[in-house]
C-alpha cells in the first residue's frame, strides 16, 4: 500500500458536501444498535451525485489508500457487488445491465468482479468494510474494504487486523464493549441487519480525514463548524457468511458553531 503521506495530495472536488439534516436520531450508547426496518440497508440521499464524484477521484487516484482486498476475500466481494446490485432494482435513478450500471447522475460504471469493492465504491454511496472469521479465532478481522471517506483513521493500519485492534486508540472501546460487539458479528444473520449511528464534532467539512493512530486525537465539542455521523449497517451475507459493515457519511453545518 502506498504511505499515509501520499493521501495529503488528494485534493476534493468540494471541502464541504453538506447535508440539510441528519436524517435519523442519534444512538449515544456502544453498540446501541436496532433492526433495519424492511431490509432498507443501501441509501440514496441528496449529496448522492457529489459524495460520488469525490469517491471516483479518490478510487482513481489514491487507490491503494481507499481499497484493500486480502487473502480470501474475494468471493465475499463478489457477493457484496451481487447484492448491492440486487438491491439496486428497488432504488430510482439506477439502470443495471449484465455488464454496467448507470447511476442516477448518469455516470456508467462497468462492472469489474476482479475488483468487486472497487466496483462497489463507484456505484453505492457508503463505504463498506468486510471481515470474517478465521476458523478458531475469537474476532472478526477486517479482510476488505472500500474506505473513501474515514473519519480519524487509516485503512491502511487497520488491514488485516481483528476488532479490538482495529479500534484503537478508541478510548471508549473497551473489553466489555469489544466482547459486546464480537457478539454482534457473531449472531448477526443473514436477511436480518442491524444498524446504529455515531456523532462526531468537526472542525473541517471533508469527508475524506485519514489520521494515524500513532498520531495525536484531535478534539472538538458542540462548538465546532460541522457535525458529522455515520449510519453504520452490520449484515451477513448468506454464501460466504462474511459480515459487512457499512459506512453512510452525513455531514451537516453546526448552526450552534462559535464564530472565528
Amino acid at each position: 500500500m502506498n504511505g499515509v503521506a501520499s493521501w495529503a495530495s488528494v485534493r476534493p472536488m468540494s471541502t464541504e458536501i453538506l447535508h440539510s439534516a441528519i436524517p435519523y436520531d442519534i444512538r449515544h450508547s456502544l453498540p446501541g444498535t436496532q433492526p433495519v426496518q424492511d431490509g432498507d440497508w443501501l441509501w440514496v440521499d441528496e449529496c448522492y451525485g457529489a459524495q460520488m464524484a469525490y469517491r471516483d477521484q479518490l478510487i482513481a487516484e489514491r487507490f491503494d489508500a481507499v481499497h484493500y482486498m486480502g487473502v480470501g476475500c474475494l468471493a465475499a466481494g463478489q457477493e457484496l457487488l451481487s447484492t448491492v446490485l440486487g438491491n439496486l432494482q428497488k432504488q430510482n435513478g439506477f439502470s443495471v445491465s449484465e455488464g454496467h450500471v448507470q447511476r442516477p447522475d448518469g455516470v456508467v460504471v462497468a462492472l469489474d468482479w476482479n475488483q468487486p469493492l472497487a466496483t462497489v465504491g463507484r456505484i453505492a454511496q457508503a463505504d463498506y468494510c468486510i471481515l470474517q472469521k478465521p476458523e478458531g479465532a475469537p474476532e472478526h478481522v477486517l479482510t476488505g474494504a472500500i474506505l473513501c471517506f474515514p473519519s480519524s483513521w487509516t485503512l491502511a493500519e487497520k488491514a488485516g487486523r481483528p476488532l479490538m485492534s482495529i479500534h484503537i486508540p478508541v478510548p471508549e472501546y473497551d473489553e466489555n464493549i469489544g466482547k459486546r460487539v464480537q457478539r454482534l458479528f457473531d449472531g448477526v444473520q443473514p436477511d436480518r441487519p442491524i444498524w446504529r449511528a455515531n456523532q462526531l464534532w468537526h472542525g473541517f467539512a471533508n469527508l475524506h480525514q485519514p489520521k494515524s493512530e500513532r498520531d495525536p486525537r484531535r478534539s472538538y465539542g458542540p462548538d465546532a463548524p460541522f457535525f458529522r455521523s455515520e449510519r453504520q449497517v452490520i449484515m451477513r451475507l448468506p454464501e460466504t457468511r462474511a459480515v459487512v459493515f457499512s459506512i453512510h457519511t452525513f455531514v451537516t453545518r453546526n448552526p450552534n458553531a462559535v464564530s472565528a
